[in-house]
């Protein structure tokens, strides 16, 4: 029906327009926050929340450079035409970002409950080893659990994301073979990738809240796993009882996106290096503004004062702008 056709395109216009504010806004905050994370583990001594936060920079990163794929894919109506290797890889590295910020979020959470709860040992404890070991194993069991996105594309004789077909989608449309394989490891994904570091994540802050510390950095957080992560392991749950992944999966994949555009407000709650990262760049924004709108006053006065009878010094003075 027309009806039913007009409300796809519109869904998938939508999709288009939220993955592109997501990379228009997440990519230059991602790298703010990149630049003051790099700068403060350059420094000796680093601590592991900012090897940690860096890690979760890095891996909003890696899925903003591979959202233009996905935007490309919606503009084309889900259709994809570069081929099933560079469906698998796009897959593979963008699934894999999702999925190590859940286990980074929760180790984030594991530093800061160590760092309210025992104040003292832990300060003279922490090292950098501990952020790096636990990045490291952020990384490996996402990269590692998200490999069968690669594996997937080769299991069966008639893959769909074979760009000879005219209607051919990216990680999608599976056959019987490839779906025997895909949903009982997509609900593996849930419990270990998403359910698991969501609990670790929630025990952690709900001292946080018993405190009333940190009360922006947590919720937050909790928001990240609820609203960006829940709704895509949602569809794995629902595909592995329904036996085939629901329709709107694609929409959930969306909500995922967002993560790497809420993550900068927990590095601003997280790091003073990126609150003065953030800062800095807003007065530079101010100080060229100011700067552009004096310069544009200057020349107006010129104009103005032949007409009034004001002199330069009145009309200066009477200036809104400054340049400080």
């Amino acid at each position: 029906p027309l009806q039913s056709l007009l409300y796809s395109y519109f869904l998938n216009y939508l999709l288009l327009a939220f993955y592109t504010m997501i990379f228009l806004i997440g990519l230059p905050a991602n790298l703010v926050a990149l630049r003051a994370f790099v700068r403060r583990v350059k420094q000796p001594h680093p601590a592991p929340i900012h090897i940690l936060l860096l890690s979760l920079t890095l891996a909003d990163l890696l899925l903003l450079l591979l959202l233009p794929f996905k935007i490309f894919e919606a503009a084309n109506n889900f259709y994809w035409p570069l081929g099933k290797e560079a469906c698998a890889l796009t897959g593979f590295g963008f699934y894999s970002s999702i999925y190590c910020s859940t286990w980074l979020l929760a180790a984030i959470s594991i530093e800061r409950y160590l760092g309210v709860a025992f104040p003292v040992q832990y300060k003279l404890s922490r090292k950098p080893i501990y952020g790096l070991a636990a990045a490291l194993v952020a990384w490996i069991l996402s990269f590692g659990h998200c490999s069968i996105v690669i594996v997937v594309e080769y299991i069966g004789s008639e893959n769909t994301t074979n760009s000879s077909k005219p209607t051919s989608e990216c990680y999608d449309n599976f056959t019987p073979n490839q779906l025997e394989w895909v949903l009982p490891f997509r609900l593996e994904l849930v419990l270990v990738l998403f359910l698991l570091p969501m609990a670790v994540t929630i025990f952690c802050y709900w001292r946080f809240v018993c405190l009333m510390v940190a009360m922006g950095l947590a919720i937050v957080t909790l928001l990240n796993f609820l609203v960006c992560f829940g709704p895509y392991n949602v569809s794995h749950v629902v595909g592995y009882f329904k036996g085939t992944p629901p329709n709107w999966r694609k929409y959930a994949v969306m909500f995922s996106a967002l993560n790497a555009g809420l993550d900068p407000l927990l590095f601003y709650f997280s790091s003073s290096a990126v609150r003065r990262s953030f800062g800095n760049g807003l007065k530079a924004l101010h100080k060229q503004g100011t700067s552009l709108l004096g310069h544009c006053g200057r020349d107006t006065s010129k104009t103005d004062t032949g007409d009034t009878g004001l002199s330069k010094g009145d009309v200066a003075a009477s200036s809104d702008f400054t340049t400080e």
